[in-house]
């Protein structure tokens, strides 16, 4: 059984498709980023800066890009065109960004690839992973990357284990996916297209495509004493 990246996402909504060229599984784009990077990067600041945000070299930002003060952008980084990087977002290694993002307040990303318009608004961390073409997080959600035991990350198929040979590994969020808020999305998770997750939710293994993962719970009211 194989996941590639088409089942996923959309290549035309990053200009970084070549990353997908050779690749059999979704995931294995992740590992690829960092010599991308290294040989394809061209520095350079085109957008507008807002205060004094932190921006290192080796950093590429787009036309009509906002950065705020109080944003860190370590880099490696390829941020596009029209995107909004609000106060407190921490962009660290490896990262790239399409056209029209947002990144927020208290988000946290590193070694990932966010496909053009997805939106990363409020307090998430997004750590070896890929979103899709306007995938969406909820505030407070979060893309576990690492296991508790540190072991190999493996996606969990319907009818068993598949290894991923990655001891790091989010999830990939496919184009249009929705996530609520304070969901927690366990190592290893493939989300499908235009899925949503409701809030709350503990995800691990495989969304299909146009499915809701929900989350019910009893609730008991009772008079204040």
């Amino acid at each position: 059984m194989t996941f590639p990246p088409t089942d996923y996402l959309d290549l035309e909504h990053t200009d970084h498709w070549s990353l997908f060229e050779k690749v059999t599984n979704v995931w294995e784009a992740l590992p690829l980023i960092a010599s991308y990077l290294q040989f394809r990067l061209k520095p350079a600041i085109h957008g507008k800066q807002i205060g004094r945000p932190f921006i290192s070299n080796a950093v590429y930002i787009g036309h009509g890009t906002t950065i705020e003060q109080g944003a860190m952008v370590k880099g490696p980084a390829w941020i596009g065109d029209r995107c909004q990087i609000r106060a407190g977002c921490y962009i660290r290694e490896n990262v790239m960004v399409g056209n029209d993002a947002v990144l927020g307040n208290s988000c946290e990303l590193k070694n990932c690839i966010v496909f053009d318009a997805a939106q990363i608004p409020h307090f998430n961390y997004v750590g070896d992973s890929i979103l899709g073409y306007r995938a969406h997080l909820g505030a407070g959600v979060i893309l576990s990357n690492v296991r508790l035991d540190h072991g190999e990350i493996t996606v969990r198929g319907p009818d068993s284990a598949i290894p991923t040979g990655l001891k790091k590994f989010g999830a990939i969020v496919g184009d249009c996916a929705e996530i609520g808020c304070h969901a927690m999305i366990s190592p290893g998770a493939l989300l499908g297209r235009e899925s949503v997750i409701h809030p709350g939710v503990h995800w691990k293994g495989l969304l299909p495509a146009r499915t809701m993962a929900k989350l019910r719970q009893e609730i008991v009211t009772a008079p204040r004493s």
